[in-house]
């Protein structure tokens, strides 16, 4: 399914990035591990079969032309980029403060803008690629106290379709994947998953019944990444427990 390709994969130690490398190297992807702990990253890419750690500040576009430029002298080309960079911050707009709402930009929006523009002209030149950007069901549906983040995921979706229809003529693929709340660090760092009542209120907003898991997602990305989705571009697939259906 992903034998030889190479991917790029910025934030692979977070809980979905780490689980995404994992399994893309069972199936014979080469990786490019993206992140900035450069011990977690070792210790990563040590469980690995065929892959190269680079540490890297992913908001910043000399790192990341830095990055591309090391994986490329490695395996030769980059057939793939995995965004899973995000960040969780829920706060209404009168007690947001202007900076939080900034990083919160920066650090979903902004970077996979910066990444897109470290490895498209690579993808141009070859006239191939696929670009996976993990989004976030509030980038769709109205959520109470999600303001920043539903601004940074609503416009990665928005620079998804619009980069699908730019690019489509030169056969790089842009998709993304809407997730509901799933249990990683993040949402713990959160305090989203840390008390009982807090995992009730979010399970409760899955019809589901459940919150997600790292193994939950992958299978989908994975599937983005591959060649059986190559008529597939421009599109946000909801892996959400429901919440998206109401």
């Amino acid at each position: 399914m992903l034998k030889d390709k190479v991917i790029l994969l910025l934030g692979a130690t977070g809980g979905i990035g780490a689980q995404i490398a994992k399994e893309a190297s069972k199936l014979g992807a080469k990786l490019i591990l993206v992140a900035r702990s450069e011990e977690d990253l070792d210790n990563l890419n040590a469980k690995l079969n065929d892959s190269i750690a680079i540490s890297g500040d992913a908001t910043k576009l000399e790192d990341l032309r830095r990055i591309v430029k090391k994986g490329e002298e490695k395996f030769g080309k980059i057939d793939v980029l995995i965004h899973a960079i995000g960040s969780i911050l829920l706060k209404p707009i009168h007690i947001l403060k202007e900076k939080e709402f900034q990083d919160t930009i920066k650090i979903n929006l902004t970077s996979a803008f910066l990444a897109i523009k470290a490895v498209i002209r690579g993808m141009m030149r070859r006239k191939e690629g696929s670009i996976i950007i993990i989004s976030s069901v509030a980038g769709s549906k109205g959520l109470r106290n999600h303001e920043a983040i539903s601004a940074a995921k609503g416009g990665l979706e928005a620079m998804i379709r619009s980069a699908a229809i730019t690019y489509a003529s030169r056969g790089i693929r842009f998709n993304g994947v809407a997730l509901g709340l799933v249990d990683t660090p993040l949402s713990a760092s959160a305090k989203l998953t840390t008390s009982e009542k807090a995992l009730e209120i979010s399970r409760e907003m899955h019809p589901l019944g459940r919150i997600g898991t790292p193994k939950d997602v992958f299978g989908a990305i994975l599937y983005l990444a591959s060649d059986q989705s190559s008529w597939q571009t421009g599109t946000i697939i909801p892996i959400d427990g429901g919440m998206k259906a109401g």
